[in-house]
């Protein structure tokens, strides 16, 4: 099948589809070319956290382009890059102080990894280069990034191109033995995170990367209260810097602006992305304390990591025009308020035998499939029933993100939801009603194709 407008010369991720032409959107819904309304509940991809449409920030992005679009990072500075960095600053935990935009959340992780392994090495202990992660988990496509990611699937091509990074399972509950239940499981606990690092020695590990609050990959799993601050322990004790990867979950999509913050755990660098310009530009960040970044001015005297739109004015105007918006709206406080609401009624969609688990927080939720759900069986990558579900639901007229094959064996299915934090309680109901008619019909196509 080729895609709906075949003079098109758009290379598009996917080759065997097609795609609606979206022409407007408003607060949580998108609007295309064939009259069609779609309630975008995945925010794209974890990205429309203000909503669609808001003119104020088109109006940043405007007003700041027509007084000076760009300005190489590497020679000058900017208004707008000087204030997204405070206002980030002033948002983020602890001693994290040091603001470094760039342009995608893989850039983000690239230069994150990089400054970690740059203070090692310039603080006189080079041995200090290796990096480890969780399984399963997902931190970007670029190749480092690809490299501490644990989806097999993705590697496939390339895997003769990426570095070896050691492993630690994540607290994926749902999946332990323990059912994150005390006791709780190395996994659950942090201490396989302690295990790892002595098996690799803690003088060669330079960082451990992970997210707060796991994204697709574990489908919004959410750890024990005990598990970060135990982590932060182990890290601290045995020098390895934490590296928080917030691009999914920070920005409030939790219902704070860093999803470590319940915990009060303060990371070493955090890496955030997607959110901080609510989808109208493309915006990340590396955030640092001085602490390390120090070591770097009085040695080498540069951050041996250069991007061209790096410290891009245009967007960072748009990032500083979010966050105002975010603040002035109360719409983190709004994201923890419509978690609630969302949560309680996605329990309704337990009722479905397909659903394992409904888990996540704030307005982020995974919404786990299985086969047989006294066993957790998956269903056999051959259903493919996550990518079937989310066709239907978009039949519907609903948005989600799909998972698939974020288990060891390459099964699993997940359906994720994140819509714009302006979602209110009749579009909650509205979105969990569109879920559950596209899993009765998911479940009726796999039943007829058996």
């Amino acid at each position: 099948m080729t895609h709906k407008y075949p003079s098109s010369h758009v290379l598009y991720r996917k080759l065997k589809r097609e795609y609606p032409r979206i022409v407007r959107g408003d607060g949580c819904y998108l609007h295309d070319d064939q009259g069609r309304r779609y309630l975008d509940g995945s925010g794209g991809a974890y990205v429309v956290n203000v909503g669609h449409g808001v003119s104020e920030i088109a109006e940043a992005l405007a007003c700041q382009a027509a007084r000076v679009a760009y300005v190489t990072g590497t020679t000058f500075t900017n208004d707008a890059v000087e204030e997204l960095a405070a206002e980030i600053a002033r948002l983020s935990p602890g001693d994290l102080q040091l603001v470094y935009p760039l342009a995608s959340g893989s850039e983000a992780v690239e230069a994150a990894l990089k400054l970690a392994r740059q203070y090692w090495a310039e603080s006189g202990r080079p041995k200090k280069h290796k990096l480890l992660a969780l399984a399963p988990s997902y931190h970007g496509n670029t190749l480092l990034a690809l490299s501490a990611s644990s989806r097999e699937q993705y590697k496939t091509y390339y895997g003769e191109w990426l570095v070896p990074v050691a492993r630690a399972p994540a607290p994926y509950s749902y999946r332990c033995a323990c059912r994150g239940v005390a006791p709780l499981c190395p996994a659950c606990s942090g201490t396989a995170i302690e295990e790892a690092i002595v098996r690799e020695g803690p003088e060669t590990v330079a960082a451990l990367i992970a997210e707060p609050v796991g994204g697709s990959s574990s489908g919004a799993s959410v750890p024990a209260k005990e598990y970060w601050p135990r982590v932060r322990e182990i890290c601290s004790r045995h020098e390895v810097l934490l590296v928080a990867d917030e691009i999914l979950t920070g920005a409030g999509r939790t219902g704070t602006w860093s999803a470590l913050e319940p915990y009060g755990v303060v990371p070493d660098i955090m890496v955030l992305g997607k959110g901080i310009a609510g989808g109208y530009a493309p915006l990340s960040a590396v955030v640092a304390p001085r602490r390390l970044v120090d070591v770097l001015a009085r040695g080498s005297g540069v951050f041996l990591h250069a991007q061209t739109f790096s410290h891009h004015a245009t967007l960072c105007a748009a990032g500083v025009a979010t966050i105002k918006y975010l603040r002035h709206h109360g719409l983190i406080e709004r994201s923890a308020a419509m978690g609630r609401v969302l949560h309680r009624q996605l329990e309704e969609l337990r009722a479905f035998e397909c659903v394992g688990d409904v888990r996540g927080r704030g307005l982020l939720a995974g919404i786990e499939f299985v086969e047989d759900r006294s066993t957790r069986r998956p269903f056999p990558p051959a259903v493919r029933f996550a990518e079937s579900f989310a066709a239907n639901a978009l039949d519907l007229g609903l948005v989600v993100w799909p998972n698939s094959g974020q288990l060891a064996d390459g099964t699993g299915d997940l359906a994720m939801l994140a819509p714009p934090f302006v979602i209110d309680e009749q579009q909650i109901a509205e979105m969990v009603g569109l879920f559950g008619r596209a899993v009765e019909k998911t479940v009726t196509q796999v039943a007829a194709a058996r």
